[in-house]
């Protein structure tokens, strides 16, 4: 026979503590002075550059 076990319920202690065991720990927050400084690059292009070979263009992608 089996029960049907819907009436079980947590406490929020225990949701926090199946929560630790699941997901672990949060790494330590980054502090400001480690952090970088980002660069912004050129946009990338959608096409290649246009080659002056176009034989040459079809050896290297064929």
């Amino acid at each position: 026979m089996t029960e049907d076990r819907t009436d079980v319920s947590f406490t929020d202690e225990e949701y926090a503590f199946l929560r630790h065991v699941r997901f672990g720990e949060l790494p330590p927050a980054v502090r400001p002075e480690e952090r970088v400084e980002l660069t912004e690059t050129d946009p990338r292009r959608d096409r290649p550059e246009p080659l002056d070979d176009a034989e040459r263009w079809d050896l290297r992608h064929g």
